[in-house]
């Protein structure tokens, strides 16, 4: 089953290299932009489906990355790449900064910090200069290797591509890791958890940060590609489509909340011919959806999986889980 499971995704990600190859400009930048939305859910999928973390902002970690990436190109002239790893370092500050005081906070007011997060990073954009305001960054320089410059939409595809590969199989290692196993416990009873020795702050500071890092590493590659970003693009509505995507998908499921963003993005771009009624549709699509699979369309299993290395299972239970 497993060697099957391989050999499907291996054929996806063939198909995926592909299409840029089949498809027209317009279907190629809905998937390109269905690329950007598997990202963020990715990101988002470790804090609230993962950890049990409602978060309205997230948008703010998409923003934080952007302007790290526009400020420091057009300001101070970085190459593309070397912005990277600081915006990632600034998220990941940034996540930690909002999460010590704000996450020691449960259910409905972890959400209403975490949107008042989202909206301060969108207001500070809009006021300071560094941002250039309301009007945006503009100008942002594309990205090179070597003498090559990545400026074609399907540059761009392929060079989100890769993220979106990287960032599934970084969320897949950690979902499957001690530490995502800890992250499920807090999620399920954070007392239970604290008592059998998981330091939940931490462990919810590690996924906060952690899906800052992915989110923010989305941003960067969103304004290399628009060449021009603005607060509008960060928007409180822009968190909404993000979560819906992870809801809709189902929590903690790494391919459900890939086709969670891929409905997000491609089905109002089918039924755009319906002009005012496509939204409408939209909206009661997804209420039809959470009625009859309120779990999520594919929604994760947390099942006892066989290991076929007993030794590892041997020193499992001889360890406790202490991170």
């Amino acid at each position: 089953m497993k060697k099957y499971k391989k050999h499907s995704l291996l054929l996806l990600v063939i198909v995926m290299f592909i299409l840029p190859l089949l498809l027209d400009i317009y279907w190629l930048d809905v998937l390109t932009l269905v690329l950007f939305y598997v990202v963020l859910t990715q990101g988002l999928n470790i804090v609230v489906g993962y950890t049990g973390l409602l978060d309205l902002g997230y948008a703010a970690f998409f923003a934080v990355g952007a302007y790290t990436t526009a400020i420091l190109m057009t300001t101070f002239h970085w190459s593309f790449w070397l912005t990277l790893p600081v915006a990632a370092i600034f998220a990941a500050v940034a996540g930690i900064i909002v999460g010590t005081p704000t996450l020691r906070l449960r259910s409905d007011y972890l959400a209403i910090v975490t949107l008042g997060f989202g909206e301060i990073v969108r207001i500070l954009a809009i006021n300071l200069d560094i941002t250039g305001s309301a009007s945006g960054i503009y100008g942002i320089p594309r990205p090179t290797i070597g003498s090559y410059v990545l400026s074609s939409q399907q540059d761009f595809y392929y060079l989100i591509l890769i993220v979106a590969i990287l960032s599934v199989l970084v969320v897949y290692r950690l979902g499957h890791s001690r530490i995502g196993r800890a992250w499920v416990y807090i999620r399920e009873d954070e007392d239970a958890a604290e008592a059998m020795g998981i330091n939940r702050i931490r462990l919810k500071l590690l996924s906060y940060a952690t899906g800052a890092v992915i989110g923010s590493l989305a941003g960067s590659i969103f304004a290399v590609k628009m060449s021009a970003i603005a607060p509008l693009s960060f928007s409180f509505l822009q968190s909404v489509m993000i979560l819906l995507a992870v809801v809709l998908g189902g929590l903690g499921s790494i391919p459900g909340v890939v086709i969670g963003a891929a409905l997000v993005i491609v089905l109002p771009e089918v039924l755009r011919g319906a002009e005012d009624w496509r939204y409408l549709i939209f909206g009661v699509a997804l209420v039809i959806m959470m009625i009859f699979r309120p779990q999520g369309i594919l929604p994760k299993k947390y099942e006892t999986e066989d290991r076929s290395d007993p030794e590892e299972e041997t020193n499992d239970k001889n360890h406790s889980i202490s991170v």
